[in-house]
């Protein structure tokens, strides 16, 4: 029936984990609806790995209550995995079985009977392009191919919402691209995704996200809307000293931050400034720019204004 609320499945609410006097998640709060990709983003250190270990039941949160699947976890771990599949951020298979060993012992391990098991290893191997390396060592492959391995042994059992940790960190721009496809066809197939990354055109992929710095949670929502409630607009500056022209607008009070892209200085201006190309133009700072443009905001914008990247 339209107009009825999205099914809920990962709810969070004050998740924190310490380890000694570190908090690496500190205050988490979630809920990610079932038939979407949710992305953590942010840098090696922000709390994204740790969050997703408490979800999967894999720590114990240090205060705080999760849910997932309508489980609590980390009480009812054991009866989650059977329904999540989790990739880990490092190739964690066995490299001296065969492709086709890695796959029959995994389905085993989820408890799959012989008939669908020899129909899932079937099944996976050919959506994955892995047929005709079935008998390759798993040590022996790409970084694409094991990350193909990887997804294929993650899906075996049918989870109905899938953890990944960085999966793309170590392949090539082809293969990342390929497999957000496989993704998106796997959310057509009714499954959820929670996927970390660093890489901001990943995070855009993404029905939300949450942009994690120091395990805090700084934003949440659908990239588009964060983009549009940033709190700045987005200018370039083309021209010569480039860098004479950040160095010196970053002292400005109206300016969120300035990086320079190529042959292009981006700045980052406050909301307050209506017409931010008239206030650059007006500026000192920019004498002897050959143009000034406002554009797009995109996710990195938004990473550095809702980050300490974008205080001064």
């Amino acid at each position: 029936m339209s107009g009825e609320a999205p099914e809920v499945v990962v709810k969070a609410s004050g998740l924190v984990k310490r380890f000694k006097d570190f908090a690496a998640v500190d205050g988490l709060d979630l809920t990610i609806e079932r038939g979407t990709i949710y992305g953590f983003l942010g840098p090696n250190g922000s709390g994204k790995t740790t969050a997703i270990r408490m979800l999967t039941g894999l720590l114990t949160p240090t205060e705080g209550q999760a849910e997932v699947l309508g489980l609590q976890v980390p009480r009812d771990a054991e009866t989650l995995k059977y329904r999540i599949g989790y990739m880990t951020q490092t190739f964690s298979l066995y490299g001296d079985l065969t492709v086709l060993e890695n796959l029959n012992f995994m389905a085993k391990i989820y408890g799959l009977p012989g008939k669908t098991r020899s129909r899932r290893v079937s099944e996976v191997l050919e959506r994955y392009d892995l047929t005709a390396l079935k008998h390759r060592f798993a040590g022996k492959m790409s970084g694409g191919q094991r990350q193909r391995l990887a997804l294929a042994t993650a899906v075996l059992h049918e989870p109905q919402l899938l953890f990944l940790d960085e999966p793309t960190s170590a392949v090539d721009p082809e293969s990342r691209r390929n497999f957000w496809e496989q993704l998106f066809d796997l959310v057509d197939g009714g499954t959820s995704i929670v996927v970390t990354t660093h890489f901001m055109d990943e995070a855009e992929r993404c029905h939300k996200i949450a942009i994690m710095e120091a395990g805090k949670k700084r934003a949440d929502g659908a990239p588009k809307d964060l983009m549009a409630a940033m709190g700045a607009n987005v200018a370039e500056i083309e021209g010569l000293n480039l860098r004479d022209i950040r160095r010196r607008l970053l002292d400005r009070k109206e300016i969120v931050s300035a990086a320079q892209l190529g042959a292009r200085l981006r700045v980052l201006v406050k909301e307050e400034i209506a017409d931010p190309v008239g206030f650059l133009k007006a500026a000192p700072e920019t004498e002897g720019a050959a143009l000034i443009e406002q554009v797009r905001p995109n996710l990195e914008d938004v990473f550095v204004t809702a980050t300490g990247d974008g205080r001064q």
